[in-house]
């Protein structure tokens, strides 16, 4: 059974960082892709970044570039998402997302991701 866990969300000020982490279990770095998906209320679930495992190819939302940092630790296999300059509008619950075909990542197929975290709470304050 595939178990995504994240967590290291948190409230902070606008301007600031936090690094969020998800644990994978029962998942194979090595294959497919892995990343972070953002639900903010009232609106639809959007990508964030992916990583694809294969080549290490990275994918970001225009909204994050340069902003937001995707890694991966394949020994603790986690994934981890660097936020720094967090807007008001960077809230949201952030849902770590895995799929089999990296491809799913180039456009942020929400139907393409095979395994989801239940998520972790990201709150930027102004």
């Amino acid at each position: 059974e595939v178990q995504l866990v994240e967590s290291g969300g948190g409230l902070v000020q606008a301007g600031g960082s936090l690094r969020l982490s998800c644990a994978a279990s029962g998942f194979t770095f090595a294959d497919g892709a892995i990343g972070w998906f953002r639900q903010a209320p009232g609106k639809e679930r959007e990508g964030v970044s992916g990583i694809c495992n294969s080549d290490n190819s990275t994918y970001y939302a225009d909204s994050v570039k340069g902003r937001f940092t995707i890694s991966v630790d394949n020994a603790k296999n986690t994934v981890y998402l660097f936020m720094n300059s967090l807007k008001r509008e960077d809230t949201a619950v952030y849902h770590c997302a895995a799929s089999s075909f990296c491809r799913e990542w180039r456009s942020f197929i929400v139907l393409g991701m095979d395994h989801w975290g239940k998520g972790t709470q990201v709150t930027v304050s102004s």
